[in-house]
Formats: structure tokens, sequence, C-alpha cells
């Protein structure tokens, strides 16, 4: 007899989740905290004035961030529950619309109209929520919302990220912390983007570019109205 061969597979799409609200938050801690210090040094304030700033930025940030995370992903896992309790209620009262629509939904991918109800059929049979849920819905459980672990990833990743320009204060002197601070914070968030890109599979190219740009346009902006500001003051 002849023996089977199981090739397995691994796909990053479970990742997608969590990793986008790591890479967002360790994003989001380094341009905030970097662009506040930043714009706080250009206006001629003091180490101890900076580093209370850069402090309050990586407590505060992480909070919002989680806060954030957790409503915006709480609200799509409510979204996702209506629609499935909809289903539920669905294949309870109209069972057989139900089933025509699913083979509806596989005759459209290719299926003939035989093979299509016969794939309906068995897979009605065996769950028929999930079976709506994956191919009407488009809800799997790679893809389902995970609030809390949406709002860990996100402070957690954020104090990091913060914590990266945030250093500096403390090691660079004073005269020359501006132009350090932003040269290393373009330097980590071209390694995050890069990073990022690895770890979803992509091209490493287009978000290191991406996160870089927008990195020096955060602090090129903050930098000018801090100055602007310290010389009005």
């Amino acid at each position: 007899m002849a023996r089977s061969h199981f090739h397995h597979e691994r796909h990053r799409l479970s990742r997608i989740g969590w990793m986008r609200a790591a890479v967002l938050g360790a994003n989001d801690g380094i341009v905030s905290t970097a662009s506040l210090i930043i714009g706080v040094a250009s206006a001629s304030a003091g180490q101890g004035e900076i580093a209370v700033a850069g402090i309050a930025a990586l407590v505060a940030g992480a909070m919002s961030m989680a806060a954030g995370e957790y409503v915006s992903v709480s609200s799509q896992s409510d979204a996702e529950q209506a629609e499935l309790a909809k289903e539920r209620q669905e294949l309870i009262d109209l069972p057989e619309a139900e089933h025509a629509e699913l083979a509806d939904i596989y005759e459209a991918r290719g299926l003939n109209p035989e093979t299509a109800k016969e794939v309906a059929s068995q897979l009605m049979a065996d769950d028929p929520l999930r079976a709506h849920a994956r191919d009407e819905l488009g809800i799997t459980d790679l893809s389902v919302a995970q609030p809390v672990q949406a709002a860990i990833s996100s402070a957690i990743s954020f104090a990091v990220g913060a914590a990266l320009p945030l250093s500096l204060i403390w090691l660079v002197p004073l005269g020359m912390l501006v132009p350090v601070e932003a040269a290393a914070s373009l330097v980590f968030l071209a390694l995050l983007g890069a990073v990022g890109a690895k770890a979803g599979g992509a091209s490493i190219w287009r978000p290191t570019l991406r996160v870089t740009f927008w990195g020096a346009l955060a602090m090129a902006l903050t930098a000018g109205i801090g100055h602007l500001v310290g010389g009005v003051i």
C-alpha cells in the first residue's frame, strides 16, 4: 500500500493580528517619543525636563495604545459575534436557503452545480455554522479578533519602542541630543520596518522606506515647532 505523504505548510497569517499591533505599537513608540524629545530639546529645555517629558510620553502612549487597540478590536469582535448569532438563527429558521446560499458560493468559485451542492451538504452536516462563518462571512480561526492579545501586544511594543529614544537622554550630551536622537531613531525605525516585513514574509525595502520617511517627517515638524516655541518663550 502506498504510504501517504503529508505536506506541512507554515503560513504567517496566524501572526497577522498580534504582529500588526506589535509593529504599530513599536513604530508609534519610537516616532512619538523621539519627536517629543526632539521638540522639547529644540525648545532649549534642560535634561530633567526632557527626561520627564520622555517618560510621560512612554507611559501615556503605552496606555493609550492598549486602550485604543482593545476598544477597536473589541468592536470588531462584537460585530463578528453579532454576525455569527444572526447566521446561527438563520440556520435554524431557513436551513434550505442557507444550504443553497453556500452551494452558490462554491459554484461561483468554480465547482459545477452538483459538486457544489454535495460539498455544501457535507460541510453543513459536519459544522454548518463554521462553514458559513468561513465561506460566507470570511471569519476563520486565523482572523478572529482577539482584543486582549492586541492590547497587551500594543502596550508592550510601544514601551519597548519608546525606551530606545528615551535611553539616549542619559547617553548623549545635551548639545548633541537632537541630531543623535533623530539619526538613531531613524535607524530604529528602519530596523523595525525590516523586521516587521521579514516576519510577515514581505519584501523589506518598501516597509523600511515607508516607516523611515514618516518618522523623519514627524521629527522634523516637531523639531521646527519646538524651536519656534522655544524662541518665543
